[in-house]
């Protein structure tokens, strides 16, 4: 069980006035990219980038295929900040810190939050290199009582009790799968409910069976500790990297093929979300309302 940290608004917001000091950039989407999909940042123009380890307040990743960079830059006329490699309860840190970023970005004026990861398939229709857009999910932890919302609540950040029924933004869902008919990927995409656990193991069998049972399609060991610190506008979209094996497959996952996948699957989910943050209508006058 982790101890008990308490991050103040004036940590955020010291971090914020930082990389608002560093970047002429004022970014009005995020995206948080998982193990293998980094690139994504490396299409942002008019780059200005910094090392987690340079940014006050930032935690560290340590995961291969997790760069640690925060990379600011325009995309489809949007201007965005991207990171490269995000933080997991797995490595030691606090879920405050895990989501340390999230609300840093909502100080920076963030409107709309991106998420990608990758993850494993529960559901007989899903195979490695599909892409799943996230419409539920089931946290694990945060039944157990992780949950990065426990503690004093900042009425800054939203409300005590945010609803979680819609944290995923329907017509941004919609319009990713328009995007997907249109670049000729449809058939291997899909929505689903992904489930958080705790990791850093890979599920048993039995465990994935239960999950599955529960209404589970994809399973993964992070993403929506970002969603509990909500946006007005949140999209998620997992990777399938690998099949939960069967008592009778000899092979088993691993993490350098996990980041294999990942890679092979890169190019396509670069163009989903570049073409989805090219089609948004940035509100620059949303309320905070469910912002916590």
């Amino acid at each position: 069980m982790h101890s008990k940290e308490e991050i103040s608004h004036d940590e955020y917001q010291k971090t914020a006035d930082w990389l608002m000091s560093q970047t002429k950039h004022r970014p009005q989407v995020a995206i948080i990219c998982g193990s293998g999909l980094g690139m994504l940042a490396d299409t942002l123009k008019c780059q200005d980038s910094f090392a987690y380890s340079d940014i006050p307040g930032f935690p560290q990743s340590t995961v291969q295929g997790h760069a640690g960079r925060l990379v600011f830059g325009e995309l489809k006329g949007k201007t965005c900040v991207c990171m490269q490699g995000r933080f997991h309860m797995y490595e030691g840190h606090s879920l405050c810190k895990t989501t340390f970023p999230v609300r840093v970005f909502k100080l920076l004026g963030v409107d709309t939050l991106i998420v990608t990861n990758a993850a494993g398939s529960l559901a007989d229709g899903l195979q490695p290199g599909d892409i799943m857009v996230i419409k539920d999910h089931v946290n694990f932890p945060g039944m157990g009582g992780l949950n990065p919302l426990t503690g004093p609540n900042d009425d800054k950040f939203g409300p005590r009790f945010p609803a979680m029924s819609g944290c995923y933004d329907k017509g941004l869902r919609c319009v990713a799968m328009e995007v997907a008919k249109q670049l000729g990927v449809a058939n291997i995409m899909q929505e689903g409910v992904y489930a958080m656990v705790g990791g850093p193991n890979f599920e048993s069998i039995a465990e994935a069976r239960l999950l599955h049972r529960l209404g589970v399609d994809a399973v993964g060991k992070t993403t929506h500790t970002h969603t509990l610190t909500p946006f007005l506008h949140v999209y998620e979209t997992t990777s399938v990297t690998h099949v939960v094996k069967s008592y009778e497959d000899s092979e088993s996952v691993n993490h350098d093929g996990v980041l294999e996948v990942g890679r092979l699957r890169s190019h396509t989910v670069q163009q989903l979300v570049t073409e989805l943050i090219s089609r948004m209508e940035i509100n620059n006058n949303t309320t905070t309302d469910n912002v916590a």
